[in-house]
């Protein structure tokens, strides 16, 4: 059974043909009107969303397929304490694809251990949002025409976006990529991810405080916004909040055909004033991650007519080690009954599958 749980889940093959496929549906959508009559999907959101959730309904019925679920995990059986690997394998006789937002990290994971139907990650946590780098790769070939040879800066939140951590992983395997972060000190990459991108030869990067200072440069900016919810401290928010503000004065310097990117909700990280700017992509990328959740949901429903179900729960995609406890307490085996695994990275650091959090 195949899932999309990380963005390296997929081969690069496997990627770039989503992408072309979404670019066929943009084409030529009448189709693929039909596509998924009489498939359902399953919405399994326990944490707040506008785009993803609604672009994978609207991906669903312009399939011709069918959507139900839930956007507000108060109102199902979560609510009285039913864990993740209860809830999709009742889901599971419902409908034949899930996907799933959660707050913990590492939940969809568990949720493809158990549901026996397609799992797609939604977003866990601050971990990984495969689904969103679809939506950026595809925007990022329909706007520059390539995935190689660019100059890419991710300015604002580092530390705990989810959808940077996601796109680099899948930039670092094109050629030519160079990866410029842009943040404060208190939101920059996570020590593992500079480790895991300094080990990878592909990918070049490098760190500044300021984005005029590498604004001339940039084939695409990628901006994100200070995430509240992701503190645990208020006052370090409120210190942060407005570091990086994206105005017209600061695109003077910008070239003609750079694109700005932002997995949106905004919420002042980019001035209404940019709005009308040509190089303004972010209400196309909205767009964009129909089509490409179109796409995916039409390869996975194909690719899981050629696998049999689950006969025993749960199943292991690889060979962990297990015995360890994660420290994370924002991870799925923090809260609930879960086999704690843990993969052995290439440096010999054993880190949690569901989290990646560093063992002690």
């Amino acid at each position: 059974m195949r899932h999309l749980i990380d963005p390296m889940d997929l081969t690069v093959e496997e990627t770039e043909r989503i992408v072309a496929l979404a670019e066929e549906i943009i084409a030529d959508r009448a189709r693929f009107s039909q596509a998924c009559r009489g498939k359902k999907l399953a919405t399994l959101f326990y944490e707040p969303s506008t785009r993803t959730r609604l672009s994978f309904t609207a991906a669903m019925l312009e399939l011709g397929g069918e959507v139900i679920g839930f956007s507000d995990a108060n109102s199902s059986s979560v609510s009285k304490g039913e864990t993740v690997a209860d809830t999709v394998r009742v889901v599971r006789c419902f409908a034949d694809i899930i996907a799933m937002r959660h707050f913990k990290e590492g939940a969809p994971l568990v949720a493809s251990q158990y549901a026996g139907i397609p799992i797609i990650n939604a977003g866990d946590g601050s971990h990984a949002h495969p689904t969103q780098t679809l939506t950026d790769l595809l925007t990022i070939k329909r706007e520059k025409g390539r995935f190689d040879h660019l100059k890419i800066g991710f300015c604002g939140d580092l530390k705990f976006g989810r959808t940077v951590h996601s796109l680099i992983k899948a930039l670092s395997r094109y050629e030519g990529v160079e990866v410029i972060l842009i943040s404060p000190e208190e939101l920059r990459l996570p020590d593992y991810m500079l480790q895991e991108m300094s080990a990878r030869s592909k990918l070049r990067f490098r760190e500044v405080r300021t984005m005029e200072e590498v604004m001339p440069e940039l084939d695409v900016l990628y901006m994100t916004r200070v995430q509240k919810e992701r503190f645990l401290d208020e006052e370090e928010f409120d210190r942060v909040k407005d570091s990086f503000v994206l105005d017209p004065s600061k695109l003077t310097t910008a070239k003609s055909d750079m694109i700005v990117l932002h997995p949106l909700p905004r919420v002042n990280e980019i001035t209404r004033a940019v709005d009308n700017d040509p190089r303004a992509a972010y209400f196309r990328q909205v767009e964009n991650g129909k089509f490409v959740r179109m796409a995916l949901i039409y390869t996975l429903l194909r690719w899981a007519d050629e696998n049999r179900p689950y006969d025993r729960t749960p199943v292991f995609s690889e060979e962990y080690l297990t015995g360890i406890t994660c420290p994370n307490k924002r991870c799925i085996s923090a809260t609930e009954d879960v086999d704690p695994i843990f993969r052995r990275g290439a440096d010999g650091v054993c880190r949690c599958a569901y989290c990646e959090a560093k063992a002690r």
